[in-house]
């Protein structure tokens, strides 16, 4: 690999660039002047399906153009992320039953499952909101939290629970993914307001999801659980290519964790929440990095066998972040040399240099396998975005 034709990965020229990059490839396609945004786009920006909405999708968007106002001192964005709060609110937001739709089919519901893991991005959508000026949201984040609350905060374990039917039935799986991803909103939730609830509340879910949950599976952090939070060892076993709840261990929430322990390290500090962020990132690294192909492989099994060689875009960028994170808080060269090992993998494979923004899905030898570049639900380059915004505040 030669990496003399790399530009400076680590340089805030270069990640600015690169976080204007994937918006060129969004800004002009993405606001539907009918309510909220386009989600499914064809790697040349056309749409396929594009009545389809998804409520992580239209969350993460807002979230992305929250942050491009304020870490790009860009206003315009302000107004982009204002059209998706006022979809979430009046569109996804059913006021009747105050139940959030999690898709929508032109406007109207059609699954009214209430999923923990989508509440989190609401929540994050407000925080990133707040803290960026588009909207003064602090109730909406306390309100966001309150429902929390009540629909799936199991205070016996110290985790939330994930899914409950639209007339209140809550289901027997737990998982870590959802918890994970409040962990983040929280953490949002207090950059936005200061109030220490919320920070209180992500370490809660950190220490019981990284410490207690990972000491049933040798220090790493399986996705699946019981109603009791014991580990289920044979949640979709047969179909590890789930997009939600895969089976194995993942690389990339490993990584995930990772960030969000020592983001939490930044506000309480705590030199166990670094070693255990170390740990993670350095035991996923060595098990998932792909020496042949380079990037870091998708799942594992118990054994440390691979068990998905697929490469995910939201892997190598929650990971490069990680790095990143890990190099700033320990001054540890291998962190900086992985980071740009990542980086130079992603630049040769994952990043569409022809239309912008990255693919989302390549082969084990980095094929891909089709033209669509986001979906609703899969998609919107929320990861990358926010993994640049992540070493950018380290530069």
């Amino acid at each position: 690999m030669n990496t003399q034709s790399y530009p400076n990965f680590y340089s805030k020229s270069f990640i600015l660039d690169h976080i204007r990059s994937i918006l060129d490839f969004y800004d002009p396609i993405v606001i539907d002047k009918s309510g909220g945004y386009f989600q499914n786009y064809l790697d040349n920006g056309e749409y396929f399906n594009p009545g389809f909405r998804q409520l992580v999708s239209s969350t993460r968007i807002i979230v992305n153009y929250a942050l491009s106002s304020l870490y790009l001192e860009e206003d315009k964005y302000k107004a982009y992320a204002k059209h998706g709060l006022d979809y979430l609110e009046q569109v996804h937001w059913q006021a009747d039953s105050e139940l959030y739709a999690w898709t929508l089919d032109n406007h109207k519901p059609l699954d009214m499952t209430q999923q923990a893991y989508g509440y989190a991005f609401v929540l994050l959508a407000y925080s990133a909101a707040h803290n960026a000026g588009v909207r003064d949201c602090q109730d909406k984040i306390a309100q966001t939290f309150e429902l929390l609350e009540q629909r799936f905060w199991q205070a016996e374990f110290g985790l939330y629970a994930d899914e409950l039917s639209a007339d209140g039935v809550l289901s027997d799986y737990r998982g870590q993914n959802s918890n994970m991803h409040l962990c983040e909103a929280l953490i949002a939730a207090f950059e936005a307001t200061q109030d220490r609830l919320y920070l209180n509340r992500a370490k809660q879910l950190a220490e019981n999801i990284t410490v207690r949950q990972a000491g049933q599976t040798d220090g790493l952090i399986w996705e699946h659980f019981t109603p009791d939070f014991a580990i289920d060892w044979d949640y979709n076993k047969d179909d590890p290519k789930n997009l939600y709840r895969p089976w194995g261990f993942q690389p990339g929430h490993q990584t995930e964790w990772t960030k969000l322990l020592l983001a939490i390290h930044q506000y309480a500090p705590d030199s166990e929440l670094v070693s255990r962020a170390q740990s993670l990132f350095e035991r996923a690294y060595l098990v998932a990095w792909d020496d042949t192909h380079g990037g870091l492989i998708y799942g594992f099994d118990p054994n440390g066998n691979w068990c998905d060689t697929d490469k995910y875009f939201w892997v190598q960028a929650e990971s490069f972040a990680a790095a990143a994170m890990l190099y700033r808080e320990t001054q540890n060269q291998t962190f900086l040399q992985q980071y740009s090992q990542l980086w130079q993998y992603c630049w040769d494979n994952m990043i569409d240099h022809e239309y912008g923004a990255w693919y989302r899905i390549l082969t084990h030898d980095n094929q891909k396998y089709s033209a669509e570049k986001s979906a609703a639900g899969a998609k919107c380059d929320y990861h990358t975005l926010g993994a640049c915004f992540e070493v950018l505040k380290g530069l």
